[in-house]
């Protein structure tokens, strides 16, 4: 006899509302700056690192967002707290620009913490995040890195998980000489697209690989969106690269075990803060483009290089 039970249509998933950004780590390659002030905190012209990477997740519509943080970095709380003694002042004095740059931190989003007792690798820091996920896809954004306000990827990088149902990973094309700084994948055809990049089929992906052994010349960056199986994929790992726990050996596992993994490449620009060279050029190309600062700050910078610089 025919089948006469009548069936439910599949619930479609539920796009991922909250975000972990890891921001436990020593930043040793800027010390002596980072011995009190995290990393996280300079400032790319009046905004700090931490600010631009919230204020992404804000807009593509994340509001609840876990700070995994370390020792000496309660100021990373702070800054999205509120100052009523610095507002009032401002209020009086009728500075309503300042005043609204220093409230915007406390409007963007809820941010919660907690502490990662030691920095034992990526994959050990987004665990922190499990209690408070849940049961629930969720973002995750590196502390040391923002991509272009006009060309966003992470609402695509959303909607495409909650498409898939499991990993979805950002790239950026590198030289192959550093292809050893990050992690890289093997991929194919999805035949999927997505408003912000070309998406592609992973099948495989190999933690910081020296040249010759590169599968590709595609980066995973610091943005995800992960399933909540993640959580125990981190506990069945062992020590990777550098001894630590890392994301990359998590979700090869899981890919492994079939979940689906695609991955978006970005061709917008990407600011990089985690060395100090990134972090000079993102200073210098977003005060080129601010209206205030940029016409005087472009001018200089012209003077210097063709004259300092070139004697």
């Amino acid at each position: 006899m025919p089948d006469t039970t009548p069936h439910q249509p599949a619930l479609p998933r539920q796009r991922a509302v909250k975000a972990v950004i890891p921001a436990a780590g020593l930043a040793t390659r800027f010390l002596p700056a980072t011995k009190a002030v995290p990393k996280e905190l300079l400032p790319v012209v009046d905004r700090p690192v931490l600010q631009y990477i919230v204020e992404e997740a804000a807009a593509a519509g994340i509001r609840d967002i876990l700070l995994v943080t370390g020792r000496g970095k309660t100021s990373m709380v702070d800054h999205f707290d509120r100052r009523p003694d610095l507002e009032a002042r401002l209020a009086e004095k009728g500075d309503d620009e300042r005043l609204a740059a220093v409230k915007r931190p406390s409007e963007l989003a809820e941010i919660y913490t907690c502490r990662q007792g030691e920095p034992l690798g990526l994959g050990h820091a987004i665990s922190y995040g499990e209690s408070h996920v849940g049961n629930e896809a969720f973002a995750c954004l590196l502390g040391d890195e923002f991509v272009e306000e006009t060309k966003p990827l992470m609402p695509a990088m959303l909607d495409l998980q909650a498409q898939t149902g499991g990993i979805v990973l950002a790239f950026i094309e590198v030289e192959p000489e550093e292809t050893s700084r990050y992690g890289i994948a093997s991929v194919e055809p999805s035949g999927l697209s997505a408003e912000a990049g070309e998406v592609l089929k992973v099948t495989g992906l190999v933690e910081k690989p020296k040249p010759e052994e590169a599968p590709s010349n595609l980066a995973v960056i610091g943005r995800y969106v992960l399933p909540p199986t993640l959580f125990d994929a981190i506990r069945r790992i062992g020590p990777g690269a550098g001894g630590e726990i890392q994301l990359t050996d998590a979700m090869a596992l899981m890919l492994a075990e079939g979940t689906p993994v695609h991955g978006i490449v970005y061709r917008g620009i990407r600011y990089d803060t985690g060395l100090p060279l990134g972090y000079l050029q993102a200073v210098v190309q977003l005060a080129c483009q601010r209206d205030d600062l940029g016409p005087a700050f472009s001018h200089w910078l012209t003077q210097f290089v063709e004259k300092d610089l070139r004697g």
